[in-house]
């Protein structure tokens, strides 16, 4: 089972008694083959797409958290945004958080990084 260079499987014909497979049998499953084969990489494209897509959609919204909490940050103590995200990501690392925990317990006003200025 193959298109152009993918190879993914491999497909047998079996035929109880005797008798053997002819030519319009092989034919027959080899358009089976084919059919499954364009099927089975129609679905992978379609699921790494999708995953793809989640992907993207996660790391926009961890962005978009981020860039509150630094806003929050940088309102809250009166320092520049790049002040704040350094006190974000110093907070985070200190805490053994992900980034985005860190910045969503800011947003949530559940932790208020001090910024070292």
């Amino acid at each position: 089972m193959r298109l152009r260079d993918d190879v993914i499987g491999g497909l047998n014909l079996f035929q109880s008694g005797d008798a053997v497979i002819d030519d319009d049998q092989r034919r027959l499953g080899q358009a089976f083959a084919d059919v499954a084969t364009i099927g089975i990489l129609q679905r992978r494209t379609v699921h790494r797409s999708a995953l793809l897509a989640e992907q993207l959609q996660f790391a926009l919204n961890s962005r978009v958290v981020i860039e509150q909490a630094k806003g929050v940050i940088a309102e809250r103590h009166q320092v520049p945004m790049d002040v704040a995200f350094a006190s974000l990501r110093r907070y985070a690392r200190d805490s053994n958080l992900k980034l985005t925990d860190a910045a969503t317990a800011v947003v949530h006003g559940e932790v208020d990084p001090r910024p070292s200025v």
